[in-house]
């Protein structure tokens, strides 16, 4: 009988462990949910993140609280969410530094696969190819021309090694087959001065950055870095189809949590994030910020971030890009 009452007490408590799992994972969430924003407040990543948290505390019916831990182009805020518990109450916004610093850096504190659980991707924004209004050039074939004719003449302003507008830059350089002369700046609003101004010959600011200087005239736009016209400037033509067959490079911002996350929770995460990116006033707030939802399951998003690693590992090292 002492034999079968301790049988009948392990099956209890691996019951109500089970029943106690269940019940974590089908109730969530019951409590606040935190979304770590890798830069400052104000920025186009912030506004959208907070866009983002208000979509999810809706859908979700918890409050989603915005935090931003800036820093070292995301790793800050990374290596916080890669340390979090994977119960879907620390979630990251990760943007595409997330996959630049698996090179950038020698020494990261987290694997950027392995310590993370990719939920969905929110949105991808072109940069966007400016030069000043009296350029000479006034198409892509023929700014590749006077660079292939002119080799190591060329100048480009960027808002620092490494970020997205020096990558741009860094492409269109290698794809091109020319040599050009990076200036980097301490950020786009103290490059384009001097990109209007020509003491530069060009740049590759995001959209939302150079657009407001193309359509005062101060500057001219020569095509978008994304493989498709973007729906907040469409009348502007890709890199791609003005010169340079094949160019893409987009900005991009997702969802993730830490790794070993529930699928259970992952499942309901993506499908209110499927809702937020088909809602029709969502969406006009990335148009507004020169973005284009990213809808896709998580698995897509995993693939992508992949792929977005090796992607500029290659480009990287053939570029011996360091930081500032």
């Amino acid at each position: 009988m002492k034999v079968c009452l301790k049988t009948i007490t392990i099956l209890t408590a691996w019951l109500v462990a089970g029943i106690a799992c269940a019940q974590s994972k089908t109730d969530y969430p019951s409590k606040p949910i935190h979304l770590i924003v890798g830069f400052s407040p104000g920025g186009s990543s912030d506004t959208v993140g907070r866009a983002l948290a208000e979509g999810l505390t809706v859908r979700l019916g918890q409050p989603v609280i915005v935090e931003n831990k800036a820093g070292a182009n995301g790793n800050i805020a990374a290596e916080y969410v890669a340390r979090s518990a994977p119960d879907g109450y620390v979630l990251y916004f990760p943007s595409i530094g997330h996959a630049v610093n698996a090179s950038l850096y020698k020494n990261l504190p987290y694997d950027p696969v392995k310590d993370f659980t990719a939920i969905g991707g929110v949105f991808s924004a072109p940069n966007i190819l400016i030069v000043p209004a009296n350029s000479p050039y006034k198409s892509v074939g023929e700014l590749i021309a006077a660079g292939k004719a002119n080799p190591g003449k060329l100048t480009f302003a960027s808002s620092g090694s490494g970020t997205s507008v020096h990558l741009s830059a860094v492409l269109f350089e290698k794809m091109a087959k020319i040599d050009m002369i990076h200036v980097p700046y301490k950020g786009t609003g103290s490059a384009m001065p001097d990109v209007i101004s020509g003491q530069v010959d060009m740049s590759f600011p995001n959209l939302p950055s150079g657009l407001p200087h193309v359509k005062s005239g101060s500057l001219r736009a020569l095509g978008v870095t994304t493989a498709k016209r973007s729906a907040a400037a469409p009348t502007i033509p890709t890199i791609a189809e003005s010169g340079l067959p094949g160019y893409d490079m987009a900005t991009w911002y997702g969802l993730v949590a830490p790794a070993n996350l529930p699928i259970e929770i992952r499942n309901r995460i993506n499908k209110e994030l499927q809702g937020i990116l088909a809602d029709p006033k969502f969406k006009d707030k990335l148009i507004a910020q020169g973005a284009d939802p990213m809808p896709g399951t998580p698995e897509q998003f995993a693939t992508f971030i992949k792929s977005e690693i090796e992607k500029w590992r290659k480009l990287i090292a053939q570029s011996q890009i360091t930081i500032d």
